[in-house]
């Protein structure tokens, strides 16, 4: 098979191939997103720490798309914050990804491009012929099913550390690079796009 051939039949799984639903915020955690569940499981809030403070506002109106408000503010050290209220409709996600307070990637987890997408908008970044896509340094666990997850959409990667740029997960070589800046769509505005899949 052609890659030109697969490319074609995996658009069906890009991001601007359906439309924006809550579950696409499972792309915060898979970066340095956490869940917080509330009330007994009655309510959940997502919220994400951003290196680059440019990330905030096209994040915060990535999350309105899929009709979830965001606030954006700043951590204790300074650094950006976008922070969803405690909301009834992300309770199933924080379930899905928590395991009691840890960060954990659901068993039968699939990423599409509208999840790529918002990993790719709060953690993706270019290194030099490489695109990393940011991990939570405070949940290790979550790396390799991530690494395994990116795998299974078609695009192979290598699993860095920190004294490596990462941690990230590392996608090289022009087809997966073709194939990520498929899935992901075009940069969204506001973002710098020399940080985008497909610049």
């Amino acid at each position: 098979m052609f890659y030109a051939d697969l490319v074609g039949q995996l658009s069906f799984f890009s991001a601007e191939a359906r439309q924006p639903g809550v579950g696409d915020l499972a792309g915060l955690l898979c970066g340095p997103g956490q869940a917080l569940g509330f009330a007994r499981g009655t309510a959940a809030r997502v919220s994400v720490v951003l290196e680059e403070s440019w990330r905030a506002r096209p994040l915060s109106m990535a999350c309105a798309e899929r009709g979830v408000k965001a606030e954006v503010g700043t951590t204790e050290e300074g650094q950006a914050l976008v922070r969803t209220a405690f909301r009834i409709d992300l309770t199933r996600l924080a379930a899905d990804w928590l395991r009691g307070a840890a960060k954990s990637v659901p068993p039968d987890f699939q990423l599409d491009g509208a999840v790529l997408r918002l990993w790719a908008l709060a953690s993706g970044r270019w290194v030099e012929s490489g695109y990393f896509l940011g991990l939570d340094p405070d949940a290790p666990d979550t790396h390799e099913p991530l690494r395994a997850a990116l795998s299974a959409s078609g695009l192979p990667s290598t699993l860095l550390g920190t004294p490596s740029g990462g941690p990230a997960l590392r996608v090289i070589g022009s087809r997966r690079l073709a194939r990520l800046a498929e899935l992901v769509g075009s940069a969204p505005q506001g973002v710098e796009e020399r940080t985008w899949p497909a610049a």
